[in-house]
């Protein structure tokens, strides 16, 4: 079994497990349903959850940054230490992005478009969050807070507007990285959620630990507001904006799904802190290793292995897909576990001593 983390920090992990099953069954739901089941109740219904899994995942990616944040200023390195370390640290993502978009090219070689290497997938979004907030690492924590959320709050509000100014003078491919689109995940809006999540890696960073309970009450009740308040604004027959795309760039929709994450990781740390303790969980495990997760099942789910079964399956078999998928990737995960503690040779690169630098939610 993992070696237990701190309570205090345990939630997230369990949190971004929770991430990746809804993520599964979303991907799983949306590759292999039948066209004529794409307007029922349990494919709606996926895909309504399967929204709520890539937002989570950037809200701790900017908890994770947060921190990595914070130890720079607690290590008393220069400015501009703190800034080169998250510069590298972005650098590491878009690596990670490229790697990944190769190995989708070659595993669908000789089908595979080479457009496919220029997709904008959320590894990139990191990537360009990471430098785009990379100066708040100049200021110290507490103003980090503030700082970060407005930030977040910049990111949202002008979704609308980037969504629908002129940029046909730009390249495809420059655009996608900030312009909305339903296949891509721009930095306009989805970068927000990784500045609310490095205000709230930062209040973690701030609080002692008897006062996180009274930080995770505070954390749900904010959740409902936000839910509730979006909601009714959401319904209102005028608007801000000229013209706005709720599912696509409404700054009301992130603040639901804000809303959502909100209350969710006040459940997790619940849940984690009162019920599972240092108990084995099957979700926190899945979140221990959500970028080794997130890369192999997008070569299942979208590869060529199950060609055949795509935009072909029903709701049941779906469903069945998903749980074996699930237990398939948590199975993955406790192997990748165990293989760093296995007493291996040094000379075997999976003996040194690994640093989990984990991407998918960090």
């Amino acid at each position: 079994m993992p070696v237990p983390k701190k309570p205090r920090l345990a939630f997230l992990d369990w949190m971004r497990g929770v991430a990746a099953a809804i993520m599964l069954q979303g991907h799983t739901f949306h590759s292999f349903t039948r066209s004529d089941l794409r307007n029922d109740g349990p494919y709606v219904l996926s895909q309504f959850f399967g929204g709520i899994g890539p937002a989570i995942f950037l809200f701790l990616t900017g908890i994770t940054f947060a921190f990595i944040m914070e130890s720079g200023e607690r290590r008393r390195l220069t400015l501009r230490e703190r800034f080169i370390a998250c510069l590298k640290r972005a650098r590491y993502l878009i690596i990670l992005a490229v790697l990944f978009r190769v190995q989708l090219f070659l595993f669908g070689w000789p089908n595979s478009p080479w457009q496919d290497l220029f997709k904008v997938d959320v590894l990139n979004c990191m990537a360009l969050t990471f430098v785009v907030l990379s100066p708040l690492a100049l200021i110290s924590v507490v103003q980090r807070i503030r700082w970060s959320a407005i930030a977040g709050v910049a990111i949202a509000a002008l979704a609308p507007l980037v969504s629908y100014a002129n940029w046909s003078w730009l390249p495809d491919g420059v655009s996608m990285w900030f312009v909305p689109n339903p296949n891509y995940f721009a930095f306009f809006p989805w970068a927000a959620f990784i500045a609310f999540g490095l205000s709230a890696g930062s209040i973690l960073k701030v609080i002692t630990a008897d006062q996180l309970n009274r930080v995770m009450q505070w954390s749900a009740i904010s959740g409902f507001a936000l839910i509730l308040s979006g909601s009714y604004f959401s319904n209102l027959p005028y608007s801000l904006y000229p013209k706005s795309d709720f599912w696509l760039n409404s700054p009301l929709l992130v603040q639901m799904k804000l809303g959502i994450l909100f209350v969710i990781i006040a459940f997790a740390y619940l849940w984690s802190e009162y019920v599972v303790r240092d108990k084995w969980s099957w979700i926190k495990q899945l979140g221990t290793t959500s970028l080794l997760v997130y890369w192999v099942h997008i070569e299942i789910v979208y590869g060529r292995w199950f060609g055949s079964y795509k935009d072909n399956l029903d709701n049941y078999q779906v469903i069945a897909f998903s749980a074996m998928l699930i237990l398939a990737m948590l199975g993955l995960s406790v192997l990748r576990t165990r293989w760093r503690e296995l007493p291996l040779p040094r000379w075997i690169p999976a003996a040194a001593p690994l640093t989990p630098r984990r991407v998918s939610g960090d």
